[in-house]
């Protein structure tokens, strides 16, 4: 049997110093849906970070919430939102149990949050956006996958276990290659786009 991991600890230690997911700005990929007017009224950024995305919704004219399990994430993003004066939200919180905040989005963005999860959190992570959005509504995730050579970062992911994963009441639309940006070398991790829709 496997230790239980603290992903609260884990991702609070990664804040000491800047994480490989923290470039500064939003992935391409998030920023094309921005662009090209896909997101929607509502965004739930889960796993913000320190809400690069969240901005970026909120500068599109979006109602823009950042949920993050650690504190130091959220009150970077708070003051990134201070200073560039966007109506943004933070709330330091668990992805794995977003039936606590009572609302509803039209859409989800997950930056390398769902390739952290290990296998038996995977269902409750996917049970709990279902309590997030409405029928309709979209979830568009950045993954590491398994074309990305191993040897560091997170688990890699395949287009079978995201298929897998949201079977049940969701719609895979597509699942797309993609660049992940990290600040840990100049070329992008291969990662998977994945554009689900709630039943």
């Amino acid at each position: 049997m496997s230790e239980e991991r603290d992903l609260a600890a884990e991702f609070e230690a990664a804040y000491a110093a800047t994480p490989p997911w923290d470039i500064g700005r939003p992935q391409p990929a998030f920023a094309a849906l921005a662009a090209d007017h896909q997101l929607g009224r509502t965004v739930l950024d889960v796993g913000c970070g320190t809400g690069e995305h969240v901005l970026m919704a909120a500068e599109a004219g979006c109602d823009a919430v950042g949920i993050d399990i650690s504190p130091t994430a959220i009150r970077l993003a708070e003051a990134k939102a201070q200073e560039r004066s966007m109506p943004a939200r933070f709330i330091v919180g668990d992805a794995l149990h977003l039936e606590a905040f009572g609302e509803r989005f039209d859409t989800v963005l997950d930056c390398g949050l769902f390739h952290v999860f290990d296998d038996e959190d995977r269902r409750p992570f996917v049970n709990s956006l279902a309590h997030a959005v409405r029928s309709g509504s979209r979830y568009f995730m950045l993954c590491f996958s398994e074309h990305e050579p191993p040897g560091w970062g997170p688990r890699r992911v395949t287009q079978r276990e995201i298929h897998s994963a949201f079977a049940h009441d969701w719609d895979v639309l597509g699942i797309e290659p993609a660049d992940i940006y990290v600040t840990v070398r100049s070329e992008p991790a291969r990662g998977w786009f994945a554009s689900i829709k709630r039943a």
